[in-house]
């Protein structure tokens, strides 16, 4: 399976964009304070700004591009100026083409501000929440916005709380897997389309693509809807991928991990992911494997147990055991040579 196709990234988002669906991810709600043409206004950058010294009149370094958030401090300070050096102060921001400003704590712009911010074009919006709550949830909504994404042939489950990405070429039975381990209590996140965003350094979240969502296409069968016929416990939207196994086609002169000594990895993304290369052949019972890949995942991720290296060192115990008897009888043989 190839893995190095270039990860995309979206540019920018209109603010009507970001406030349609912001609510449907998140737990906060937005509230429309003026009203303006949202497409015309574009977000750029996944960082917010808190404009305090743009206020000020210090706008040398003023990151416009970004959302603004306007706090207690900064509406305070707004209220607490006369009306033409608030005036003034607000200008300093309706001059830049910001893309839009959002109160937090249910604060309120002075009328003839928020008159201001309409004549520029600029949506105002409101939310209930302090401060910081606001600007966590904004940024991990634009986050996942704004991160590296790419789709892939595969299909992504979640198994024991471990999720399992299923690659390897057309005909091999991934979907058939999938749905085996779905029938046996796991969850599909997705099949056939699995997009994975690059959230951080080193996380990666698979989702399934909005069109096909939970439907899978079985072959001699056709198309299954999961969610119908398993119920609500067998899907879950999104997982984060903690192994790659690839199915492959059995080929008796290729040679295959007999042990499990030499863990592979491959990169999705950027990011390193644990690799299993399983070969098909009559008679295996690729389910079970699958599970207990994931089973020994969670082995090694909380314990740090790895059989192989368990076996390995209860051989290297016994060779030693056996040396050191060798040893001592050839010892007690020639301290009796000697005394004869």
């Amino acid at each position: 399976m190839n893995f190095d196709q270039k990860g995309l990234k979206k540019r920018s988002m209109t603010v009507a964009y970001f406030f349609e669906n912001i609510g449907r991810s998140l737990d906060i709600k937005l509230h429309r304070l003026n009203k303006v043409d949202e497409q015309k206004r574009r977000i750029f950058e996944r960082d917010l700004h808190r404009p305090g010294l743009a206020l000020v009149g210090f706008t040398n370094l003023f990151t416009y591009k970004r959302v603004q958030i306007l706090g207690n401090t900064e509406t305070r300070f707004l209220n607490n100026l006369d009306e033409s050096t608030r005036r003034k102060a607000f200008s300093n921001l309706v001059n830049f083409k910001i893309p839009c400003i959002i109160l937090t704590s249910n604060n309120k712009l002075d009328p003839e501000l928020l008159d201001m911010a309409t004549s520029a074009g600029i949506p105002v919006f409101g939310t209930r929440h302090s401060s910081t709550k606001t600007i966590y949830l904004l940024t991990d909504f634009l986050d996942d916005q704004f991160s590296q994404y790419q789709q892939y042939h595969g299909s992504m489950v979640d198994v024991y709380g471990v999720g399992v990405m299923l690659v390897g070429k057309s005909g091999l039975g991934k979907s058939e897997v999938a749905l085996d381990l779905v029938e046996r209590g796991h969850r599909l996140v997705a099949d056939d389309a699995v997009v994975i965003n690059r959230k951080g350094e080193n996380v990666l979240i698979a989702s399934g693509n909005e069109i096909v969502d939970h439907f899978m296409e079985i072959r001699g069968l056709g198309v299954v809807d999961v969610k119908a016929i398993f119920g609500i416990r067998a899907i879950r939207d999104k997982k984060v991928v903690q192994v790659v196994v690839e199915l492959l086609e059995w080929n008796e002169e290729m040679h295959y991990e007999r042990l499990g000594l030499d863990t592979k990895t491959t990169k999705i993304l950027g990011v390193d992911v644990p690799l299993i290369q399983l070969p098909i052949n009559p008679g295996k019972n690729i389910t079970v494997i699958i599970e207990v890949v994931a089973l020994n995942y969670l082995l090694k991720h909380y314990s740090g147990y790895v059989a192989a290296e368990a076996l390995e060192q209860r051989i290297k115990q016994v060779i030693n055991d056996e040396s050191k008897q060798r040893t001592g009888r050839g010892r007690r043989y020639f301290a009796k040579d000697y005394e004869e």
